[in-house]
């Protein structure tokens, strides 16, 4: 592929400007671009290792531990499924344990886990062995039997644990449970108890008067104690239930702190929080002779599936058996940090120079930004991929993950290509296809051009305006050709053909009644009336009224023969209809002051299907325009890119337009563009996707690409915004099974939007001549478009059939109900995507980090709900009387003449 295409300067005329006065060095070469990117890399490496040092404040522990709540599962085996651990497994397990204590819980005797004492023997280990009880009675005497059986057939069992919380689950009453712990009493000869929290215990003190002695679990995580007192919290807790049950013997059953997992309250998890509870524990039990059992040894992942993420990650080993942190020395949360944060600097340095080589004339100070950009977004990419490989995934879960993953890969180069965009427009030097219109000198010889003009139901004054301003054209050689189709009501079209005819015969009418095609179709039909002398096409809305010199500024561009079409902008000259009127003047606005331009750069630009000029021979050799095609115009111009042609872009305005009266009319219009990208997309799949396929250039495939893509993005937010919807409701109605994504899933999108919002204002104050209020009110008028664009997007990637959605001109504003009811798809998602996330909030009492984070990207979701409400609203406020407008009358130069008097030129 040639990479050079992303710089493609064309022979357009020397009207060309070259606004740098030095000639920046080109490509990979680029000392600066290359100072920017590494230096830029360096902060970032410098930031991973700050954020990722040692920690070294943490006391050591030099003792034996205490014991292990053991529970030898491995990788893929579930209590739940019936997947329990081999032998040879328990036996691995077992051997390694008898290394740090020797001590061990177990919680049941199901499977092989009846054979851990036969296992330990030998390795000097006591054995707690614990007996499961749930709500299945049979199940729960099966158990009693076993686990009476097996403590007395092994001598290493020293005590005996009917049941695990069991009182706390609700799975027993007390009744059943003391019960079932006086029968284990009478068959075995070891002291028996339960284990329960500590507020189990002082609430029941019945219980407590049946066991021979107390097993407390203190776990201060789940209660959003922070680490900092959370030992304290756990031996205050003790102390309660010394207090209460003072001649009892009291073992802690279980105690520790998880290295993952949400926030809860002000509890955090992570591997350096576990390493300091826990040597800060084994020093105190040290100290105070404590008997307990680590919860745990090993990570359960099987866990999470009912407690939540963070039950997985208590052990101290984890699932591969390999030691998370030491009980010595220093404790780092990421061990493998350095090759996540190495790939994401190598690869944002890849990313920034394979674009930046493409435009060394970028200032400086766009290169550290660019460069900046990309470096952040890759590293929370880096960042993502470093956590993932640090989690215990099921399929199921990896397959979720997984997609995320792709999502924000592609959010990465959309994110990418924003920033590049931004950059280039703003900080760029060198502008190598500028084409400033001049009007061709009185004398030249210049083609003649038939204009065509396809009407359906227009207002007949509004189409006598645009022939007015046509008749007034300071050219020679044109005809226009107006091409009525599928107008039914003859007191509609027949004033306009009554026009035409009093403007001479330069101005021809043709009614087609019920014809196919729309206006693609009324278009080819023109082709093929087009005057046989004719050699340039043009194309405007029925609503334009054209400068007099478009024609004698714009044809000279085809003195070059690879011209294949011009365009100029789109302008509209109601602007003074009120707020909405002004919000969608300069939300069109950007897209020809900005993107067009930059677009231009790289003969990639849109065409659109008014005040475009089209070669004829181009466009019979392409078929004519394409009826399937709901966007034609777009159709067209990428099918001339196809064919080898360049386009002329000219920032200046010919002609002024009417824009659509109220928020349907804007969102259908939108919605018609969009819907016609995605065909557009799919008829052109080979020559824009496949590298093999060289009919594109790089720079053509990269606009078009990125140019879409922002589109694919709010299709994929109308996914994402329904996903999390239905994850708030089991948010909120099943907390622990539907748990919050982690925030490296919840901060790129919102980091997303404000980019977007930043972005956008930055490239309006940069290239687009309106205030600080009218940028924002342009960003809010493209953003209330974003769930039409989304739906645009899947029916047009998945359908072939939808109507020609005309936009309407000239309608009376609806009254404010309407405007309501324009938006009322909108006003509904918005409605539940706010009560939803205040459910979620307040149900989690608005307690950690991500609690916080996911009601934020929800409300960052609805934001383009809300300014689709908000615009509507506006849309519907009555607005002022529109200016009445005047078309200059022709004056009497020759050449004006010859547009008023059509036999004088033809």
């Amino acid at each position: 592929m040639d990479l050079t295409s992303m710089t493609y300067q064309s022979p357009i005329r020397p009207q060309a400007a070259q606004i740098s006065t030095t000639k920046p060095r080109k490509g990979w070469l680029n000392a600066k671009s290359w100072a920017a990117a590494l230096g830029v890399g360096a902060m970032a490496l410098g930031i991973w290792g700050y954020t990722n040092r040692p920690v070294t404040d943490i006391p050591a522990y030099r003792g034996e531990i205490g014991g292990f709540a053991f529970s030898p599962f491995h990788r893929g085996e579930s209590p739940q499924t019936g997947d329990y651990p081999s032998t040879a497994e328990i036996k691995s397990d077992l051997t390694l344990a008898a290394r740090y204590t020797h001590n061990i819980r177990t919680y049941t005797v199901e499977g092989d886990l009846g054979q851990i004492p036969a296992l330990a023997e030998g390795m000097h280990l006591n054995v707690t062995l614990g007996g499961w009880l749930d709500r299945h009675p049979d199940a729960n005497a099966a158990e009693l039997k076993k686990l009476v059986a097996v403590a007395n057939a092994n001598p290493d069992v020293k005590q005996i644990m009917v049941g695990n919380e069991t009182i706390l689950r609700g799975d027993l009453p007390v009744n059943e449970l003391i019960s079932d712990i006086d029968t284990v009493k009478a068959e075995t000869h070891v002291p028996v108890s339960t284990a329960e929290p500590w507020h189990v215990w002082l609430k029941y003190p019945q219980l407590a008067a049946h066991v021979d002695f107390i097993t407390v679990h203190l776990l201060p995580y789940w209660e959003g104690v922070p680490e900092n007192i959370a030992v304290q919290d756990a031996m205050n807790r003790l102390q309660e239930v010394h207090q209460a049950y003072p001649d009892k013997r009291i073992v802690i059953g279980e105690i520790g702190w998880p290295s993952d997992g949400i926030d809860i309250g002000a509890a955090r998890a992570s591997t350096v929080n576990q390493a300091r509870f826990m040597r800060d524990f084994f020093n105190l039990a040290q100290q105070r002779h404590l008997q307990y059992f680590v919860m745990e040894a090993f990570d359960q992942p099987w866990k999470t599936s009912f407690e939540g993420r963070a039950a997985g990650y208590w052990g101290m080993f984890n699932l591969d058996r390999q030691q998370k942190w030491s009980l010595t020395g220093p404790v780092e949360n990421n061990p493998g940090w350095i090759f996540y944060a190495l790939g994401s600097v190598i690869f944002s340095l890849l990313a920034t120079m394979a674009l930046l080589s493409r435009r060394p004339d970028v200032r400086f100070a766009g290169k550290l930004i660019f460069a900046g950009l990309v470096e952040g977004f890759t590293t929370i990419l880096g960042l993502l991929f470093m956590n993932m490989s640090e989690t215990y995934l099921s399929l199921g879960a990896a397959t979720v993950w997984g997609a995320l993953a792709a999502g924000q890969a592609l959010l990465l180069f959309l994110l990418i290509a924003d920033s590049f965009d931004l950059v280039e427009t703003i900080y760029g030097r060198v502008s190598k296809r500028h084409y400033e219109p001049m009007p061709a000198p009185a004398g030249a010889k210049l083609p003649k051009v038939s204009i065509h003009l396809p009407i359906c139901n227009e207002p007949p004054e509004m189409v006598k305006l645009t022939l007015d301003a046509l008749a007034a054209q300071d050219y020679d050689r044109f005809e226009v050709l107006v091409i009525d189709n599928n107008t039914m009501d003859p007191a509609v079209w027949e004033p306009v053909a009554e026009h035409c005819a009093r403007l001479g015969p330069k101005f021809r009418f043709f009614t087609l009644g019920k014809y196919k095609g729309y206006k693609a179709g009324a278009l080819n039909f023109g082709l093929r009336e087009t005057a046989a002398d004719a050699e340039i096409i043009g194309v405007i809305d029925s609503d334009y009224l054209v400068e007099p010199d478009w024609l004698r500024s714009m044809v000279p561009a085809f003195d070059n023969p690879a011209v294949g079409f011009t365009q100029s902008p789109q302008d509209y000259r109601d602007n003074d209809g009120g707020l909405f009127k002004r919000m969608m003047f300069w939300e069109y606005a950007g897209f020809f002051h900005a993107g067009m331009v930059t677009r231009n750069e790289r003969n990639a630009i849109i065409q659109h299907g008014t005040m475009t000029l089209v070669r004829k021979q181009a466009l019979v050799n392409e078929n004519g325009w394409a009826e399937w095609c709901i966007t034609e115009d777009s159709q067209l111009g990428l099918r001339l890119f196809r064919a080898g042609y360049e386009a002329v872009y000219s920032k200046k305005s010919f002609g002024k337009g009417v824009m659509p009266d109220d928020y349907t009319a804007f969102r259908k219009q939108r919605f018609r563009w969009a819907y016609g990208a995605m065909r557009i997309v799919r008829a052109n799949a080979d020559a824009l996707f496949n590298p093999f396929n060289k009919e594109l250039t790089l720079g053509q495939r990269w606009h078009f690409i990125t140019g879409w893509l922002p589109w694919f993005g709010d299709a994929l937010g109308i996914v994402f915004l329904t996903m999390g919807l239905a994850w708030s409701v089991g948010l909120v109605i099943d907390p622990v099974r539907f748990q919050f994504p982690i925030a490296l899933f919840m901060l790129p999108s919102i980091g997303l939007f404000f980019f977007k919002i930043v972005q956008i204002l930055a490239l309006y104050k940069n290239r687009v001549p309106c205030g600080f209020a009218d940028r924002l009110g342009a960003a809010a008028a493209g953003l209330a478009l974003s769930h039409a664009i989304g739906k645009a997007v899947w029916k047009g990637l998945f359908s072939d059939k939808l109507p020609f959605l005309r936009t309407p001109k000239m309608k009376d504003a609806p009254a404010l109900v309407q405007g309501l009811v324009m938006a009322r798809e909108e006003l509904v998602i918005l409605a539940a995507t706010w009560g939803l996330a205040l459910a979620v909030g307040f149900g989690h009492h608005w307690a950690t980090l991500e609690t916080k984070l996911w009601v934020a990207v929800m409300f960052v979701q609805s934001m383009p709900y809300l300014a689709s409400v908000g615009v509507s609203i506006l849309a519907s406020l009555p607005a002022p009387a529109p200016k009445t407008v005047v078309v200059a009358q022709p004056v009497a130069s020759p050449a004006q003449m010859g547009a008023m008097h059509p036999a004088a030129g033809d």
